[in-house]
């Protein structure tokens, strides 16, 4: 099995900076891609942002230029800069991989979210 841990998400004020991390460990065999996805109360979960195992970079527009996603490979670890916070970014998020495992297998894994809430 693998799994998925978040961490660093909390309460900011608008305009503020918060630092998301998520940690994959278990039967990895190898992570295609990590990602970040977040569901605001009502809506449905969106994607925000990608990064392949080669560094490639992709975010929904409603982040570009705020946001920034980074991965390090040798902690199957990848994080989510969120800086000039919105209260309109305020949601759980989500951490994603795609994942072949030591069965390999290619399976998509989530973590169990983290809040993120944006108010002054």
């Amino acid at each position: 099995q693998v799994q998925l841990v978040e961490s660093g998400g909390g309460l900011v004020q608008p305009g503020g900076s918060l630092r998301l991390s998520c940690a994959a460990s278990g039967s990895i065999f190898s992570i295609n891609f990590m990602g970040w996805y977040r569901q605001a109360p009502g809506n449905q979960r969106e994607w925000v942002a990608t990064i392949t195992s080669g560094g490639t970079v992709s975010y929904a527009d409603s982040v570009k230029g705020r946001f920034t996603i980074s991965r390090d490979n040798a902690r199957n670890t990848v994080y989510l800069q969120m800086n000039s916070l919105k209260p309109e970014d305020t949601a759980v998020y989500y951490c994603n991989a795609r994942v072949v495992t030591t069965a390999r297998v290619l399976k998509d894994y989530w973590g169990q979210g983290t809040q993120v809430t944006v108010s002054s």
